[in-house]
């Protein structure tokens, strides 16, 4: 196991509070419960010795005009993956059909590779082994498996938005690939429905979270990022990632700007594949929050990580 200097644990866990700030959802008592798990999951990538990362997101949003995914999830999933790929770490990315399209245009505008690998699940439950078949007998296992915004089961086996309406029929089994796979899981949300907040006490989410006696997800993870806004979560993982590993960090690091967060948050509108989680609409904002406010987090996580 390495030793990481106190200053490097300290700027962590300072990202880690910038990353869990609540925007309203009730979330603080979640994150509070987690603390130190954003450290955990940087700890278990960057000590790993031969890391291949699949990285799933995606949460549709069937009542959004247009219907479509949400911004919360492929953005900083954009991020991580190219962090990742630059840093010469394989990816993969993992999504369903109903979602596919705004995580791909996420991907390009985030400069992935285009000829980076995806996934992508469909309602026949029969993919689920084949998928999970290629990933362990690869020539290269995937290692980790990092769930963002990616909404999960609840204790009836049904799948529910923030409002505990069922959207089960728009959102693919991929519960069923976190829960089944053998690569070490990591999960990033915001709202207690999402996969991994299994992982925390079902009183905890029923007492601080509207609605979360229905919505709770019951799927749990090995380590479990709790966060005010999803996206935010994925950005402070990378950016702990590239201070455990400092011989990693310029090519981790070189995309994680407001430039590029801009970019992939307007492409993805412009092109009308994602839509506000919240409001459902097609603007420059996430769970409501103007693009104004997730610039000044990111800055944030890069003045915590000294990356300015």
């Amino acid at each position: 196991m390495t030793n990481y200097s106190e200053k490097v644990l300290a700027k962590i866990a300072k990202i880690e509070s910038i990353c869990s700030q609540d925007v309203g959802r009730g979330i603080e008592p979640l994150a509070q419960f987690t603390r130190g798990e954003l450290c955990g999951a940087a700890k278990s990538l960057a000590e790993h010795s031969s890391p291949h990362v699949a990285i799933m997101t995606g949460f549709f949003i069937p009542h959004g005009n247009p219907p479509a995914a949400e911004t919360d999830g492929p953005i900083a999933a954009a991020h991580l993956a190219a962090g990742l790929i630059r840093a010469g770490i394989p990816v993969k990315l993992v999504s369903d059909r109903f979602c596919l399209d705004a995580v791909k245009i996420a991907a390009e505008a985030a400069k992935v590779p285009a000829d980076t690998a995806f996934d992508v699940l469909g309602e026949d439950v029969s993919q689920v082994t084949s998928i999970l078949n290629s990933w362990e007998r690869g020539s290269k296992p995937i290692s980790h498996l990092i769930s963002i915004e990616r909404a999960g089961p609840s204790f009836d086996g049904k799948i529910r938005n923030m409002k505990g309406k069922d959207i089960t029929a728009y959102t693919a089994p991929l519960h069923l690939l976190f829960s089944k796979s053998n690569a070490t899981t990591i999960a990033i949300g915001d709202g207690g429905n999402e996969l991994g907040m299994g992982k925390l006490p079902l009183e905890l989410v029923i007492n601080n979270i509207s609605q979360g006696e229905k919505i709770t997800c019951v799927i749990p993870s090995d380590y479990l990022i709790v966060c005010g806004v999803s996206n935010w979560g994925g950005l402070g993982l990378l950016a702990a990632l590239s201070l455990l590993r400092p011989d990693l960090q310029a090519n981790l690091t070189k995309g994680l700007n407001s430039d590029t967060d801009y970019r992939i948050l307007q492409t993805l509108i412009e092109q009308k594949v994602a839509v506000d989680g919240v409001t459902g609409l097609p603007t420059l904002s996430v769970d409501n929050l103007p693009w104004e406010v997730h610039r000044q987090v990111l800055e944030y996580i890069c003045q915590a990580a000294d990356l300015t």
